[in-house]
Formats: structure tokens, C-alpha cells, sequence
């Protein structure tokens, strides 16, 4: 088995975010992560810490705030006319809240591209992952198993958009030609859900699925595909996660620099 390590790809280009970040400082710029959340999830505390801990790695304020039904719009209208936020997220999923809020980010400060007008950071980090590692997706058949709004829905549309071959299974669709797919990204949120006889020999497999299971984040691929020698996946830790994180912050990097 070969394995896809987004965190290994994520420390080359950590280490040029730092030297920026400096720079910026020397021009008293200063970049600023504004978080957003509505409920306590394990998933979703998981990956704020991620954040807060890489901002603080190369020296950009990363500030977390949890808002409810009645106080969400005022905090993220707030936030948006914030001179000192370079950028904005809303952690989904959201238990209280309407995604509509999404829609009161800024464009400029929307760097996780959750309101449609981007392609979204986690999509951009699976396809850096795949050409990270010279994985060419041009005549290949490419499956996509979730159309979410976070990863399924975005990286259809910016792979389509690239003239490549998707097919998209979303819940409840007969993924009978899965296994005719070169390339497999799955993010539906289920544990287990993808199952060895649902791959192809030597199949790329990214499973960007996130879910809480007793008290253990755990993904979409069922644990017995990793078993396989001749696929190429992520790792269950270290996949996908590292290079979103990676891709967040280079958008607040770029809208501190306009």
C-alpha cells in the first residue's frame, strides 16, 4: 500500500507561510483567523485545534468564538466589518444555525470558499494532494461518494470544469460502478461505509470522511482496505486534514496581502 501523506506535503509549504508571515509583520501586517461554531462536536473541535495550533505555529492570531440561532448573524456581521480579520470561517456542520449565515462572509474574507464563489479549501487541498504526488487524473474515471457542500459538490465542479471524467454517488445512489473508478474520493461522514470489493485493483482512494464513533474519529474507508497492498490512500491520520488546514491560512495570507 502506498499512502497519500497530505501532513508531509503541508510541511514544505508551512515553513514558506512562517517566512511570510514575518515579512508581513515587518510591514505591520498582521493576519487574523476568525472561527465561528455552534456546537460541540468531537469532529468539530478536532479540527479548530488543528487551526489554532498551526495559526500559532507560524504567527497568525487564530480567534474561535461559538455563536447560537439568536446571536450568529450579529457575531459574524461584526467579524466581517473587522478591519483586523483577514479571514472568516463557519465550522460546519451546524447544529443550531442555518447555513444561510454563510452567505453574510464577506467574498474577500471568505477563505474557506463555503459560500460557492471559490473552490472550497478542502477541495483544493485534495486535488494538491493528488498532484502533490504526480497522480495524473486526465483519461482516468474519477468517483466522488458524497456531494456535500464542504467536498463532493465543489470538487465535481472544479474537476468537471477540468474536462475530467466524474461520477458522483451521492446517499442513497446504486454505486454498482464504483469499482470502475480509478480514482475514488469519498466524504460522506459514514464509517465504514466504503468496503474492499467496492474498489478497483490498484485504485487511488481519498478518504476525506469525518465522523465521531465512540469517542474515535473515523472515516469513510472500512478498516480492511487497508489491508490491500496494491491501493494508494491516505493515512487515516495525516491525509487530507493537514493540507485544508494548509489551505486556509494561504488564503488569509493572500486577502492580508491585498
Amino acid at each position: 500500500m502506498k499512502e497519500l501523506n497530505g501532513r508531509e506535503l503541508a510541511g514544505y509549504i508551512k515553513e514558506r507561510q512562517a517566512h511570510t508571515v514575518k515579512a508581513l509583520r515587518s510591514r505591520k501586517i498582521f493576519p487574523k483567523l476568525a472561527i465561528f461554531y455552534d456546537n460541540d462536536s468531537l469532529v468539530i473541535a478536532k479540527y479548530m485545534s488543528l487551526k489554532q495550533v498551526y495559526g500559532e505555529d507560524i504567527g497568525i492570531e487564530v480567534a474561535v468564538t461559538k455563536i447560537a440561532a439568536n446571536d450568529a448573524e450579529e457575531k459574524i456581521r461584526a467579524a466581517a466589518k473587522d478591519e483586523t480579520i483577514t479571514g472568516i470561517i463557519v465550522q460546519l456542520p451546524l447544529s443550531e444555525c442555518d447555513m444561510s449565515i454563510l452567505d453574510l462572509i464577506p467574498v474577500a474574507k471568505d477563505v474557506d470558499g463555503l459560500r460557492g464563489e471559490s473552490d472550497t479549501a478542502t477541495a483544493m487541498a485534495i486535488h494538491w494532494l493528488l498532484t502533490g504526488y504526480g497522480i495524473d487524473l486526465h483519461k482516468k474515471k474519477l468517483g466522488i461518494v458524497g456531494h456535500g457542500k464542504l467536498v463532493g459538490a465543489p470538487l465535481e465542479k472544479m474537476w468537471r470544469e477540468s474536462g475530467y471524467d466524474v461520477t458522483v454517488y451521492d446517499k442513497g445512489d446504486d454505486t454498482s460502478t464504483l469499482p470502475d473508478c480509478d480514482v475514488v474520493v469519498t466524504a460522506t461522514g459514514v464509517p465504514g461505509l466504503i468496503k474492499s470489493a467496492m474498489l478497483k485493483y490498484g485504485a487511488v482512494v481519498v478518504d476525506a470522511g469525518t465522523a465521531s464513533e465512540g469517542g474515535v474519529i473515523k472515516g469513510d474507508v472500512d478498516d480492511a482496505v487497508r489491508e490491500r497492498e496494491d491501493l494508494t490512500i491516505t493515512p487515516k491520520i495525516g491525509g487530507v486534514g493537514p493540507l485544508t488546514v494548509t489551505m486556509l491560512f494561504e488564503r488569509v495570507l493572500q486577502a492580508a496581502q491585498k
